[in-house]
């Protein structure tokens, strides 16, 4: 089966569009004459603005309608931030390719008058914008001081809230800001060993309907294998913890001398207790490896941490 015309399901922010911008080019690069356009859908995240995400069900808020729109064939692939998509997928539906990650560290973000380096050196009380409970349990591991204030929208409106004083510093994903060319923005990068990231987070997935073989055989090409690999296995974590963004769960992957090498943590939201753990093995056995340290944190106490937040143990 051959088609001229593809749809790219996609959300309307500006770095959603860069991330399916891309996607078009690298498709159009390998495939001349290839018509292809975006259908910008407006999903429930986007919407929601005013409440924190854990409130209103976290991860799935900013997938679901466009999930929809491939199953009622408005689209044919979706590209996904992988950070946004849960570890469930409706029937039909698959996550088909995993492109090569970006900078996958947290980004630092001063105030014009915070004189701070790092959110270590910002003064006592200094508050902190982000939208991530991840974030803000193990900064405030760190420094329980801070003020953690909640900060949702895209990206220039987080550097304009910024900008106007709201905040003294701002914490956001490194990948995006990136992306849209703002890395001049960045006061410094949070390591993982201080900021463990989010699952999948720099990570670019794309969606498609599990038999559609033209759309599968198109984005194969821009599957990156080692991406894949810790992407699944982190993923893998999550999918055992049952996590979503109401309680700060972390996880990263990489590959190194042939092995697959994870952290995993599961805190509280106010970051006085973090259960952080390792794993490694064959990085073909990554969601293995996942799973195998998701009951490792389950068995020093995470299953305790995530009990008080869903009101059930993990079984």
């Amino acid at each position: 089966m051959k088609k001229n015309k593809v749809v790219i399901g996609t959300r309307g922010s500006k770095l959603a569009l860069w991330q399916a911008e891309w996607v078009k080019a690298e498709l159009q690069r390998m495939n001349p004459g290839l018509e292809i356009e975006l259908n910008k859908i407006k999903t429930t995240g986007d919407k929601i603005l005013d409440v924190p995400l854990a409130k209103v069900g976290g991860k799935g808020l900013f997938v679901k309608e466009i999930e929809e729109a491939l199953l009622r064939k408005e689209a044919d692939l979706a590209v996904h931030s992988m950070k946004d998509v849960p570890t469930e997928f409706p029937a039909d539906l698959h996550l088909a390719v995993i492109c090569k990650r970006e900078d996958p560290r947290d980004a630092f973000i001063a105030g014009s008058t915070a004189r701070a380096k790092s959110f270590k050196e910002l003064h006592r009380g200094a508050t902190v914008g982000t939208s991530s409970l991840r974030r803000a349990c193990q900064l405030l591991s760190i420094r329980p001081d801070l003020r953690i204030k909640q900060l949702r929208g895209n990206l220039e409106s987080r550097f304009r809230k910024l900008d106007e004083g709201q905040f003294d510093a701002i914490i956001l994903a490194a990948a995006g800001v990136k992306r849209l060319g703002w890395e001049q923005r960045i006061t410094g990068v949070i390591g993982p060993e201080t900021s463990l990231p989010a699952i999948g987070q720099g990570a670019i997935g794309i969606e498609c309907r599990i038999n559609d073989t033209f759309i599968n055989n198109l984005v194969a090409p821009l599957n990156h294998a080692e991406t894949a690999r810790c992407v699944r296995a982190e993923r893998s974590l999550l999918k055992r913890l049952q996590g979503g963004c109401q309680v700060p769960i972390a996880a990263y992957a990489v590959i190194a001398d042939g092995r697959l090498l994870m952290d995993g943590l599961v805190g509280s939201v106010t970051g006085d207790r973090i259960i952080r753990e390792h794993g490694e093995g064959n990085p073909d056995d990554g969601e293995s490896i996942g799973k195998i340290l998701a009951e490792k944190l389950l068995s020093k106490g995470a299953d305790k941490i995530l009990s008080e937040v869903y009101g059930s143990s993990i079984k």
